[in-house]
């Protein structure tokens, strides 16, 4: 694998762009058979408690959330090239319990030094430790209509703070 663990105070990357205009493979379980991928387009990284920290957001019917609830670790997977636009697609849109996403998408996983899963074909692994997990409740919402914009069913995402324990960048950029 082509991948240099460094510092996160060396990432060149405009998360504003990577989350909202080319997603990123939020990834969560124990072994290489036992987790799951869904794309996300939500999510922040920044300092938080004096520690570089990604945050997610998952909603419950989501497979991947009983995996990142129990296990406590995830890894954020940023591809930044459209030629994985299709994979990221397939791994929004399908849900693991119905078909193997990796046998699919053609990705290839490994371990991280935490032993959490990422993909050799990702430009960026954010590899992540949850700190703190909590619901997003109605009742803290200012601007109600982000409520009947976002979750018309009442399905709230759970947020998953991660410290980055270890940023891992392809080693051609």
């Amino acid at each position: 694998m082509n991948f240099k663990d460094i510092s996160v105070y060396e990432l060149q990357q405009n998360f504003f762009k990577e989350f909202d205009k080319n997603w990123a493979l939020l990834c969560s379980g124990s072994t290489q058979k036992d987790f799951n991928v869904m794309t996300v387009s939500w999510g922040n990284v920044g300092i938080l408690w004096n520690k570089p920290i990604a945050t997610c957001f998952v909603r419950p019917h989501r497979h991947t959330f009983n995996f990142i609830d129990e296990t406590d670790n995830f890894t954020l997977n940023f591809f930044s090239d459209e030629k994985y636009k299709s994979m990221l697609s397939l791994c929004g849109s399908q849900s693991g319990r119905d078909i193997d996403k990796i046998k699919e998408s053609g990705l290839t996983s490994f371990y991280t030094l935490n032993s959490n899963m990422g993909f050799t074909e990702a430009q960026l692994i954010l590899d992540c430790k949850v700190l703190y997990k909590d619901w997003l409740r109605e009742d803290s919402f200012l601007q109600t209509d982000i409520i009947s914009k976002n979750y018309p069913l009442k399905d709230f995402h759970k947020f998953f703070i991660g410290e980055i324990l270890n940023a891992y960048q392809k080693n051609n950029l």
